[in-house]
């Protein structure tokens, strides 16, 4: 949407909203029990657009963040609907009290969702440290004493309640627009690359990947083999004792088997000393190793 598009449907919905009429606290409080109890579409639309005024108010708060006012605008009725369908009005509340929660709200998640083509975090503290770090911000660099960058982002983590990692990176995400990847970056006045080009990524290579899930599947039928060597009292130590998460002692194994813990470690050195002998007549290689 263009400027010129943006402000003629903003136009719009402001002219619409100051025609609208002021509701008094009982025609509100009657309109809402008709639509609450019949589903009276005439008294839903009556009760809305005299709050146009709100949504639009509450709306022009969030101008600051790039978005078309009248796409803001919408979503202030999204939430306004919202708030239509959730209110009671058998409390003692009124209407506009309630549909400011759902107004702000709805606009607030339609900002997150188009503020950045990247997501961001959607937990309250999240949305807190995105509509709430620029303001704080400000304000404590007001102050007169001088903090240092850290400091700042300890003080800010602290009134908003997320961690200091969590207000670093939103603060860099605010410092700056998106910027694609494919832009070209230019050397002596010719693009000779992307940004994408100078991208830095730790994991290894597909090549080497793959030649490590081959080198341990091959490592795990060698062991496989290996234990087929064992007889079965050899086997059980081995695998209690080498191959289990909480490896059993040989106090616990010697009164399992009835025998002394010493006969096991005789057991357990013997079952060791095949499975070297087995491994390295498969794989002669990992001698080496």
């Amino acid at each position: 949407m263009t400027a010129s598009s943006d402000r003629d449907s903003s136009s719009a919905l402001v002219s619409a909203a100051r025609k609208a009429p002021y509701l008094e606290r009982e025609e509100e409080r009657v309109l809402a029990i008709k639509w609450h109890t019949e589903q009276d579409q005439n008294a839903l639309h009556r009760l809305t657009s005299s709050h146009l005024r709100l949504v639009i108010a509450i709306a022009s708060r969030f101008r600051n963040y790039g978005l078309p006012l009248a796409d803001l605008i919408q979503e202030g009725n999204v939430g306004l609907l919202e708030a239509s369908a959730r209110f009671d009005p058998f409390r003692d509340i009124r209407f506009s009290t309630y549909a400011t929660w759902w107004i702000r709200a709805s606009i607030q998640d339609y900002v997150l969702r188009n503020w950045s083509i990247v997501r961001g975090g959607t937990s309250s503290g999240q949305k807190s440290l995105f509509f709430n770090l620029r303001r704080l911000r400000a304000k404590i660099s007001r102050q007169q004493d001088p903090r240092s960058g850290q400091e700042l982002y300890i003080e800010l983590a602290q009134a908003i309640g997320v961690s200091v990692k969590d207000v670093a990176v939103m603060d860099a995400r605010l410092g700056g627009p998106d910027v694609s990847l494919n832009e070209p970056i230019s050397h002596d006045g010719e693009a000779v690359s992307q940004r994408q080009d100078f991208l830095k990524c730790d994991a290894p290579l597909p090549d080497a990947a793959v030649a490590a899930i081959i080198d341990t599947e091959r490592r795990d039928q060698w062991i496989d083999t290996a234990l087929n060597a064992l007889d079965d009292r050899e086997l059980k130590i081995v695998k209690r004792r080498r191959l289990s998460d909480d490896g059993a002692t040989l106090e616990e194994l010697g009164s399992e088997m009835g025998v002394s813990k010493e006969r096991i470690r005789q057991l357990e050195s013997r079952a060791l000393e095949k499975l070297k002998c087995e491994l390295l007549e498969l794989a002669p290689e990992i001698h080496g190793n």
